[in-house]
């Protein structure tokens, strides 16, 4: 049996931008050159199983609207299978909520971000390790990343190395034993998805504080995210 990439849907997109840009792993297989047929798509917020190790060969953990510190039954299930999954070396991506849900399954904390919510695009550094990364390695010292995240990992595992960071987030990628990546920007989105997020958080946004206009200025279309995910496709065989 030819083994697959999984990805975990932890969420949906916006029904705004559902016709126009798909679902979550449409985002993701888009930059890879798959198909559907070529991903096993386990939506795992509506109750879906998981598979065995030995169907998949690369797992890719979606964002989500919702929060790791809400404890959904589906999410803490999911935290116990990759704990299973960690030892097989499979190699593994999480973005976003992902990313975050990572983090705290190995043993970080996760929690709203004390400086608020990042959204638009950002600048992200690599640090030294993140230069030298077989994954992270692949972006340039300096490169834009769309965000939108209000929760972050206050604390990454033990044994984790941190991979890129901005004066905002300073935990914005981080790898684990080699083969699990935690990315807290957006790789798979572009800058017409980045502002529909921005749409849909516009009054939230006001009574936070934060300027959406100035926001929307904030994007950027750019390749960074093809790059990483089309990178961590090679790293798994493709």
């Amino acid at each position: 049996m030819m083994k697959k990439l999984l990805i975990i849907k932890t969420g949906a997109t916006l029904a705004s931008i559902l016709a126009s840009e798909g679902d979550f792993e449409d985002f993701i297989l888009r930059p890879m050159g798959l198909s559907r047929e070529q991903a096993i798509i386990t939506p795992v917020f509506e109750g879906a199983g998981l598979p065995g190790p030995s169907e998949i060969k690369a797992v890719v953990i979606t964002g989500s609207h919702a929060m790791v510190t809400d404890n959904d039954e589906w999410s803490l299930n999911l935290s116990s299978w990759l704990r299973d999954v960690r030892p097989t070396g499979i190699p593994i991506l999480g973005i976003c909520y992902g990313h975050q849900l990572l983090a705290r399954a190995f043993g970080g904390d996760v929690d709203y971000h004390p400086k608020g919510k990042e959204v638009g695009t950002a600048t992200i550094e690599l640090t030294e390790a993140g230069k030298k990364d077989p994954l992270l390695g692949c972006l340039p010292e300096r490169f834009w990343g769309h965000v939108t995240h209000a929760q972050t990992a206050l604390r990454l595992p033990e044994g984790a190395t941190l991979l890129a960071q901005n004066v905002f987030e300073p935990h914005h990628a981080f790898v684990l034993d080699g083969h699990i990546w935690g990315v807290q920007f957006h790789p798979e989105f572009n800058a017409a998805i980045t502002g529909a997020y921005i749409d849909a958080q516009n009054d939230q946004l006001l009574a936070e504080g934060q300027d959406p206009e100035g926001l929307r200025r904030s994007i950027v279309e750019h390749s960074y995210g093809k790059m990483l995910l089309r990178r961590f496709y090679e790293l798994v065989g493709a």
